[in-house]
């Protein structure tokens, strides 16, 4: 048979050549060698072979057909569900589907009408933001000033490529200090504590503050590397908030890796979880009256991390204070340059 060759630009032209190498391979060496080379069965080859006579030999006749279905379910919103969801949203800019869901259900059950599941829920409020029936956060609208022309600007999310620490094993104290920060109320007063560890010493910082921000954790690592006994080479903290702008910029600024703990996985910051709970029951938990006062408190609070770095043994680090761990093991020819170890025993 002589081919029409009308595939130059045809979207699926490698496929076509592709079927059109087996048939011909298949009128050579015949059907069992087919079968094994290309593992394609003989009323497959005949069905093509089919199509490219009733085309009158065009090789366009080759290509694969669609196999979306051809029968496809159709939604079963009405017009009351759309204007409920359109409305609700209306009022109450950004609810998302599962908090309209029960509220469809109540509405839906009212006037006699079948209920839509959450992913419907979703769809139709996809649907009715790209109409612009109902306003998208992320759609900014403005105004060109020498056209007039009304100019709508999507912005994205701005996401931060955040370095993890898997697989990574400090062995030197300050190679990695884990930092979380605990929040507490007493009489309609809340306070917060930054919290710091060292993985590799046990060595602790803490501090309170009359807010959480990124200025208080700047300002707290500046603190912990004035009384570190060890130079800082890398830093884990959660995803909150208090750890991005000011306090990034600054770990920049000094060379300090930031690394970022995964969401929701508290075993990944285990050191500082477990300090946090440590510091709470020893002394925050007998000293929570004093809160009001951050400056009494903190002064309180260095006399506790001073016995916690030069007298509580760690069973970790071999029944020994912190402090004394590390001048043993890491620091025997060098000074600390902590005040506080004047009165190491």
């Amino acid at each position: 048979m002589n081919y029409i060759y009308n595939i130059s630009n045809h979207p699926k032209r490698s496929e076509i050549e592709k079927r059109l190498e087996i048939i011909k391979f298949f009128d050579k060496f015949g059907q069992e060698a087919t079968k094994q080379a290309f593992n394609k069965s003989r009323s497959t080859i005949f069905l093509w072979k089919q199509k490219i006579k009733q085309s009158g030999g065009k090789l366009s006749s080759l290509s694969p057909a669609s196999k979306a279905p051809r029968t496809r379910a159709k939604r079963v919103q009405t017009e009351e569900t759309i204007q409920f969801i359109k409305n609700y949203r209306l009022i109450h800019p950004g609810s998302d589907k599962v908090t309209i869901k029960p509220l469809l259900d109540n509405y839906c059950t009212k006037i006699g009408i079948t209920t839509l599941s959450e992913s419907t829920i979703g769809r139709v409020i996809r649907t009715l933001k790209d109409k612009g029936q109902i306003p998208d956060y992320y759609i900014r609208t403005t105004i060109n000033g020498k056209t007039g022309k009304l100019l709508f600007r999507k912005i994205g999310k701005h996401k931060i490529k955040k370095m993890r620490s898997k697989g990574y094993c400090p062995k030197n104290p300050g190679d990695l200090v884990q930092i979380d920060a605990i929040s507490f109320f007493k009489n309609g007063i809340k306070r917060y504590c930054l919290c710091a560890l060292d993985v590799t010493s046990r060595f602790a910082f803490a501090y309170l503050y009359n807010t959480l921000s990124s200025t208080s954790a700047k300002n707290f690592v500046e603190r912990l590397e004035e009384v570190a006994p060890f130079g800082i080479r890398a830093i884990q903290t959660d995803n909150g908030s208090e750890f991005h702008k000011y306090f990034d910029k600054y770990l920049k600024e000094r060379n300090i890796i930031h690394y970022w703990n995964y969401p929701k996985y508290p075993k990944g910051n285990a050191f500082i979880e477990r300090f946090n709970g440590v510091i709470q029951r020893q002394y925050i938990g007998w000293h929570i009256g004093e809160i009001d006062d951050t400056d009494t408190f903190n002064k309180g609070l260095m006399q506790y991390l001073i016995w916690y770095n030069t007298e509580k043994v760690h069973r970790g680090i071999g029944k020994q204070p912190p402090l004394r761990y590390i001048i043993n093991t890491f620091m025997s020819s060098q000074k600390s340059n902590m005040l506080w170890t004047v009165t190491f025993p």
